[in-house]
C-alpha cells in the first residue's frame, strides 16, 4: 500500500472571549444535543461526514465501542438540522485540566457552501466553553482545542481561523493511501 504525506494542525482557544461566532445562516437551522448516546446515530454522522474525506479511523469500531466511548461523562454530540434533515454535527470531548477536544466537526457534502459550518462550529466551541455546566463533576473549561488536516475540507481552516483558533503545532506524517470510503462501502462522493 502507498502512503501519503498529511499535514496536521492543532489550533487552540485559551478563553472564552477567543471565539468569534459566526452569523446564523438563513432558513430553518437548529443545532441540538443528541443527549441519548446512539451509535447508530453517531456512526451514521461519522460515515456521512467524513465519507468523501477520508475519515477511516472509526469505520471498524464496533458498536460496544461506540457506546463505551459514547457513555463516558461528558462527550457531547451536537447536530446541526437544515430543515429538519442532519446537515453536519460537533463532538466534544473532554479531557484533563480544563482541556476539551472538538473531536469531530463537519458537515454531510450536500449541506456544505450554506453558511452552515461557521455557524455550527461557532455553537459547538461555545458548547465547549460552557461544557462543565452540564457536567457539573468536570473541570471549568479552560481550553478548547482541535486539529485539522490537509485531508479535511479546502475551507476548514480558513474557518477555524475565522472563528478565533490560534495554531499551536503542525506536524506532517506519512498516512497509507486508502480509498474514499463514501458514507457506506462503494458510495461515491456527490
Amino acid at each position: 500500500m502507498s502512503s501519503v504525506p498529511v499535514t496536521t494542525w492543532s489550533l487552540e482557544q485559551t478563553s472564552p472571549g477567543d471565539l468569534l461566532p459566526a452569523a446564523a445562516p438563513e432558513g430553518d437551522v437548529r443545532i441540538v444535543r443528541a443527549e441519548v448516546p446512539s451509535p447508530e446515530f453517531s456512526r451514521f454522522l461519522y460515515a456521512s461526514v467524513g465519507g468523501d474525506i477520508r475519515w477511516t479511523d472509526r469505520l471498524g469500531w464496533t458498536y460496544a465501542r461506540w457506546q463505551e466511548y459514547l457513555d463516558r461523562p461528558g462527550v457531547e454530540t451536537w447536530v446541526a438540522y437544515d430543515r429538519g434533515t442532519p446537515a453536519g454535527y460537533v463532538e466534544l470531548e473532554p479531557q484533563d485540566e480544563g482541556a476539551v477536544e472538538i473531536v469531530y466537526f463537519g458537515l454531510v457534502p450536500a449541506f456544505r457552501g450554506r453558511r452552515i459550518g461557521g455557524h455550527l462550529l461557532s455553537y459547538g466551541t461555545a458548547r465547549a466553553w460552557d461544557l462543565a455546566e452540564r457536567w457539573p463533576r468536570r473541570t471549568p473549561t479552560k481550553r478548547v482545542w482541535l486539529h485539522t488536516c490537509s485531508k479535511d475540507g479546502e475551507f476548514a481552516m480558513d474557518n477555524y481561523r475565522r472563528r478565533g483558533f490560534q495554531l499551536f503545532d503542525t506536524k506532517v506524517e506519512l498516512e497509507p493511501d486508502v480509498a474514499t470510503p463514501g458514507p457506506w462501502p462503494g458510495a461515491r462522493p456527490a
